[in-house]
């Protein structure tokens, strides 16, 4: 059965929140077609790569499954998101088995790699969580405060070689992996959160050289690949990679992905610069973005589905093409429905 235009508008949006309550928006958001939540981490959280002791004291495995339940009550099918990377950000903190410390993950087999992944996985499940934002796939070649600490191994063959065991391990458990962040940020000049002016400054030379770390996961049939937030000038000096059709192309061309291409933080600064949440998400989508993370807040969602739909009723997005991306989120999520 076709979906309305506003169905479509909402499914291939992504509200992020940092708790585990689900707001009024993101309620009436999950009732009009949305079909996925992330339940992110606070910015200190983020920074520290852990969560805060208050947190870990509080939350228990029921309160993903409670949040998770209202969450699929509302929306049917649903793929419910959270950070869980190898040495980086594990929103799920000891509710879930650990990865080897980051300091000897890149000599740890890829067998137990694929183990570990898939009991985290298979613990995750249970707790109504189906997709993963991980793994982390980028290769430092210079300074980087975002990645920074999240990343274990200058050796793209390595990186992907254990990225793909991940993959493996987290879907074999029925969780959907997302390989992050294409086409690669090893060297930033500020980080894209809050800074307007940070750009991936990676010569093409070195961004090609880093690019098995993508091939591996990618061949291991990774449900979804994440673009990153900002500029990498040696590909698209002009627009945040998220908002390239030269950036998301290569993805799909170079590459041959043919699955679900996600944006990263539509609220970035660097993806922003100086433009509207809106805009970023109209530009993303006619790149060959599918689905677009955004901040739940105020009323933002909405607003952003909105614009979706007046961009698609003006002709600016095709109708078939708003189709084939929501589609997409809605095949992964049935594929991975706990």
């Amino acid at each position: 059965m076709p979906h309305k235009i506003e169905d479509d508008a909402r499914a291939v949006l992504l509200p992020a929140f940092a708790d585990t309550t689900l707001s009024d928006p993101v309620c009436r958001f999950l009732e009009s077609g949305g079909v996925s939540i992330l339940l992110g981490e606070s910015r200190a959280e983020y920074v520290a790569r852990a969560m805060s002791p208050e947190r870990r004291a509080r939350e228990t495995a029921e309160t993903f499954r409670t949040v998770t339940q209202a969450a699929r009550a509302r929306s049917g099918s649903l793929l419910a998101f959270v950070d869980v990377e190898m040495g980086g950000i594990n929103r799920l903190h000891d509710l879930v088995p650990g990865f080897p410390p980051a300091d000897s993950l890149a000599d740890t087999p890829p067998a137990e790699i694929e183990a570990i992944a898939c009991a985290v996985a298979s613990r995750a499940r249970d707790m109504g969580v189906n997709a993963f934002l991980a793994p982390i796939v980028d290769v430092l070649t210079g300074p980087n405060p975002w990645l920074d600490g999240r990343i274990w191994s200058a050796d793209p063959a390595r990186v992907g070689d254990l990225s793909a065991a991940y993959v493996r391990g987290v879907q074999k458990a029925g969780v959907a992996a997302t390989i992050k962040h294409f086409p690669g940020f090893g060297h930033m000049t500020g980080d894209p959160a809050i800074e307007a002016s940070a750009t991936n400054v990676m010569s093409r030379a070195d961004l090609e050289r880093s690019w098995t770390s993508f091939s591996a996961p990618i061949a291991a049939d990774a449900a979804m690949v994440m673009v990153g937030p900002a500029v990498v000038a040696a590909l698209d000096p002009e627009r945040a990679a998220l908002r390239s059709a030269q950036v998301v192309g290569l993805l799909r061309n170079a590459f041959g992905f043919a699955g679900l291409v996600m944006a990263d933080d539509l609220d970035a600064a660097a993806t922003l610069r100086g433009d509207s949440v809106a805009q970023a998400a109209i530009e993303a989508l006619l790149a060959g973005c599918d689905l677009l993370m955004l901040a739940d807040i105020d009323n933002q969602v909405e607003e952003v589905a909105q614009a979706i739909i007046a961009a698609v009723q003006s002709g600016q997005i095709a109708a078939t093409a708003l189709e084939a991306s929501a589609n997409r989120v809605r095949t992964v999520a049935r594929r991975y429905e706990v």
